[in-house]
């Protein structure tokens, strides 16, 4: 799948993956790209052009800038060539889930039958409870 070629550099993920939190400059991709994998403008530039040409972000001029955004239609191509992969995988995560809810149960009433109350930071505690206030 062509899609994948474009996605196999990991330098066009990432511009990606800035996009995905909205519409940005050319300006503010290099920066971020030449911070991360020390790419010059023209290099950034030129990875912006292979997302653009092939249908993955768009440009908006707006005088001298350049705004990019990403557009769906080909990460929806890819998501429905993976799809019948996630068979694969979808019946592990929902084991996993099955196995995080029951040990939440079992930290809430252990084989005495009385919960238990963990205390730490970030725990929140019943502040009606005498013994939660230390009293």
């Amino acid at each position: 799948m062509y899609a994948f070629d474009v996605l196999g550099d990991p330098v066009r993920r990432r511009i990606l993956e800035l996009l995905a939190d909205g519409e940005q400059t050319s300006g503010q991709l290099t920066d971020v790209i030449r911070a991360e994998f020390g790419l010059s403008q023209p290099g950034v530039s030129q990875h912006l052009r292979v997302l653009r040409d092939s249908g993955f972000t768009s440009v908006r001029p707006e005088g001298a800038r350049r705004f990019y955004a990403v557009e769906p239609g080909p990460l929806s191509e890819v998501d429905a060539w993976l799809d019948r992969f996630r068979r694969l995988w979808q019946h592990r995560l929902d084991a996993l889930e099955t196995e995080l809810a029951r040990g939440r149960r079992a930290a809430r009433s252990p084989a005495g039958g009385e919960p238990t109350r963990p205390a730490g930071p970030g725990i929140d505690v019943d502040e009606t409870d005498p013994a939660a206030k230390g009293t």
